[in-house]
């Protein structure tokens, strides 16, 4: 494989991180080409991956060539991801023939459609989606999107199925290990799968921070959009409902040592794709809730209220400038914050049906330790977590294990590969019966 990485922000580094202690000496990855923006960011991370995990490249490249092996080339570029022409540029010239997507989801279309016209494969951990500035909220879409999650992309299965080509989004770890979790549940632990709920929470502080700071553990523009957009669940019987931010709070009990979260519903792809895919294995509902930490709530409320989570540009003393934008900008980053935190990540779905004519339920999950993470991969669990995730699925994809022509997300593909590739790595996971 030949991989051009889009978006060289926290989660992009540790996705390369893990592809490149899983495959060292390129048995199945040929090529990267680190992409951003941001020319010192792109050769920053190029520099954090040469040294990774500590060993000086020119030696590794030695012992590699002792051992007549080679090593995984890796170089660095920078592109205006609004740009699809400089895009297919890039991959052309590059010879490209898989675009991992983990820049910002604002660009996600223009980098999908650039990897279609190029002749590139794609995946990506999320989609971009549109809301009405006045939404009417209630079933289905249509009153609260101009363009919902997911549409813009499965809307044109049928054109890269006809060129050969695989997208696979929503591969990240929810959505993504979820969603793998979703269909190996259907597949192996139920005769009837009727709900997967995903649950997204754990208890992950930051004991020694000031008592009003606010933290966004990812993307700051995806927190936004996904957290602030009207959300969704969705039924057999009703089909989408749609409700305003914060909606369908309760506290559901994690695992030890994660203990109650409060969750409430946010805008996510796995209410989409897993009624795409499940609906054959007996699916009748589907939702996903996170847990957000009152400060962050409490911030991008007075954000929305403000008139601050806006991509309209505004003019400040002659100056246009896109409020959210600004927002991003001032945010602590997540590549900067972790190591001052404790506890960690409670990631899965909650699975309700029946097996052997009896009512059956489970939570399969997956925990991500943020002390491990730190001291494994150098970054918070939030961002490690993601992409250990979307590493596996592109290392599948890498090897041809997950193929076929077309748009899908993880649910489509067989879900064994995916969980023995995370015994293997050491993403753990645990089935809790409930």
């Amino acid at each position: 494989m030949r991989m051009m990485l889009a978006g060289a922000g926290a989660v992009g580094e540790c996705i390369l991180k893990v592809l490149k202690r899983r495959d060292p000496k390129g048995d199945w990855l040929e090529y990267v080409l680190i992409t951003d923006y941001s020319r010192e960011r792109a050769e920053e991370v190029l520099e954090h991956i040469k040294h990774w995990p500590g060993t000086a490249e020119k030696e590794r490249q030695e012992n590699d060539a002792a051992d007549g092996k080679r090593a995984v080339v890796y170089e660095a570029a920078c592109v205006d991801a609004h740009e699809k022409p400089e895009l297919v540029h890039l991959i052309k010239e590059h010879d490209i023939d898989f675009v991992m997507d983990a820049a910002s989801p604002f660009v996600s279309n223009c980098i999908f459609d650039a990897a279609y016209e190029a002749g590139a494969s794609y995946g990506s951990m999320g989609t971009w989606s549109v809301p009405r500035e006045h939404p009417d909220f209630g079933t289905g879409f249509e009153g609260s999107y101009l363009e919902p999650m997911t549409k813009y992309n499965f809307d044109r299965h049928e054109q890269w199925r006809e060129k050969g080509l695989t997208a696979c989004i929503c591969l990240g770890i929810d959505p993504g290990v979820v969603n793998v979790f979703a269909k190996y549940a259907a597949e192996y632990l139920f005769d009837e799968l009727w709900e997967v709920h995903v649950k997204d929470g754990g208890n992950l502080q930051a004991p020694g921070a000031d008592k009003d700071a606010v933290q966004f553990g990812f993307n700051v523009w995806t927190v936004l959009d996904e957290v602030m957009n009207p959300n969704a669940e969705w039924s057999e019987e009703e089909g989408f409902r749609i409700e305003d931010a914060f909606a369908g709070e309760e506290e559901f009990r994690m695992p030890e040592p994660f203990g109650v979260n409060r969750l409430v519903k946010v805008e996510h792809e796995e209410v989409v794709t897993m009624p795409r895919y499940l609906g054959k294995y007996g699916l009748k509902k589907a939702s996903f809730k996170i847990a957000l930490d009152d400060n962050l709530l409490n911030a991008l409320k007075v954000i929305n209220a403000l008139g601050l989570r806006s991509t309209r540009p505004i003019e400040v003393d002659g100056v246009k400038v896109i409020p959210r934008d600004v927002v991003a900008a001032c945010a602590p980053q997540p590549k900067d914050i972790g190591a001052e935190m404790t506890g960690g990540m409670c990631v899965g779905v909650h699975c309700i049906g029946k097996k052997d004519g009896k009512r059956k339920e489970c939570f399969i999950y997956q925990p991500f330790d943020n002390e491990e993470s730190m001291k494994t991969w150098g970054m918070q669990a939030v961002v490690a977590q993601t992409g250990f995730g979307a590493a596996l699925g592109i290392e599948l994809l890498g090897k041809g294990i997950w193929k076929d022509a077309g748009v899908f997300s993880p649910e489509y593909f067989p879900s064994k590969p995916y969980m023995e590739l995370m015994e293997e790595a050491g993403l753990e996971y645990r089935i809790e019966e409930r």
